[in-house]
């Protein structure tokens, strides 16, 4: 949020003595309208309109990165490069964007209460931590908060003791809109394998044919009808544990990285200052990158799963599969989903951050 900066005489003491320091958000203690910081409602409208515009750009960029990463987890393809070509020659381009539709409207929702729920819970994690073990034994450095000399000399305990927080938040957000966003995953994926899936029927194997028979792809929408249809309300549900699972870690790691890497680059930057563009960027590749990376044989199981369900007539009991951490197999398509989250949330968080600080 732009503001012109406070007075000499707005500033606490502390603050004044040691301001070039290292950058922070102070409390304005005069009642000046020039220099009052945006009210809660404000900030919490900057990050709604700011999450939900930026993932609409993002989602639809990273796109066909998603859609080659779910075929290769479901079926087995010769290498990245086969599985777009077979995509290519059997679907045209459009294959790369087939189920775009419901991620562009999940991703959005989902983006816009992930970022909403997380800057709430962290508010209330911190100011609990903070009655629990004393008065600024946490400072949340994007709030409205008055940062001692003693917390400004030393950011890194700081950053320590504030990370627990930052996990929990992103669990309690991650958690709460896999609720919301289980439903779309599930038809984004019927959508994205629907025609390896008929392929596959046609040759009574469970990996792709490249040689395809005619088909008419239903879409999002008649897939999204398709599944209620056969399965009911609850079977958009399916695989629900492990999305559950995905979600909850992922976003916890998400926004702790996020969070850590931003600080870490502002603490050594000689110049002082916010975190410039580059940081931005940089901070939301690597978040992106380290908790997919983390968590991507996890998504391949959900993946193989949801694709077991349906490939089954409803109510046929599906086969138990163990999770394999060390089978190469649940890591295929991990180099174009590295390459597709780094690309995503470096372009997400580049332009949510100049959106929050515009609005």
């Amino acid at each position: 949020m732009a503001t012109s900066s406070p007075s000499e005489e707005q500033l606490s003491p502390n603050v004044q003595s040691s301001r070039p320091e290292i950058n922070t958000t102070f409390k304005i203690t005069a009642a000046s309208s020039e220099h009052e910081l945006p009210s809660t409602w404000q900030r919490e409208y900057n990050t709604a309109v700011s999450a939900g515009l930026s993932s609409l750009v993002s989602t639809f960029v990273g796109f066909p990165f998603d859609s080659i990463k779910t075929r290769m987890q479901a079926y087995r393809f010769q290498s990245v490069l086969d599985c777009v070509m077979v995509t290519k020659k059997t679907e045209g381009i459009n294959g790369f964007f087939r189920g775009v539709g419901a991620p562009m409207i999940s991703v959005t929702i989902v983006r816009t209460l992930s970022f909403s729920i997380y800057a709430q819970c962290r508010a209330t994690y911190t100011d609990a931590l903070n009655r629990l073990l004393g008065e600024g034994y946490v400072v949340d450095p994007t709030g409205p908060v008055l940062i001692t000399a003693e917390q400004k000399a030393t950011p890194g305990p700081n950053l320590l003791r504030a990370l627990p927080v930052y996990f929990m938040s992103g669990f309690t957000a991650g958690g709460f809109i896999a609720l919301f966003s289980c439903p779309f995953e599930f038809t984004k994926l019927s959508t994205q394998i629907e025609l390896l899936m008929a392929r596959a029927t046609h040759a009574a194997l469970l990996d792709s044919s490249h040689a395809a028979p005619k088909y008419e792809p239903k879409g999002t929408l008649e897939s999204f009808k398709d599944i209620i249809r056969k399965r009911g309300i609850l079977g958009l549900y399916s695989g629900f544990r492990y999305h559950f699972a995905r979600d909850a870690l992922g976003t916890s790691l998400y926004f702790s990285v996020y969070e850590s890497s931003k600080q870490l680059f502002s603490m050594y930057n000689p110049n002082g200052g916010p975190p410039g563009p580059l940081v931005i960027a940089i901070s939301g590749g690597l978040c992106g990158i380290f908790s997919w990376a983390v968590l991507f044989p996890l998504d391949t199981m959900k993946s193989i799963v949801q694709r077991d369900i349906l490939t089954r007539p409803p109510g046929t009991p599906i086969k138990k599969r163990p999770f394999q951490l060390f089978n190469p197999r649940m890591y295929r398509g991990l180099g174009v989903s590295i390459a597709r989250t780094g690309l995503v949330n470096m372009t997400f968080f580049s332009i949510y951050e100049q959106l929050y600080k515009k609005l």
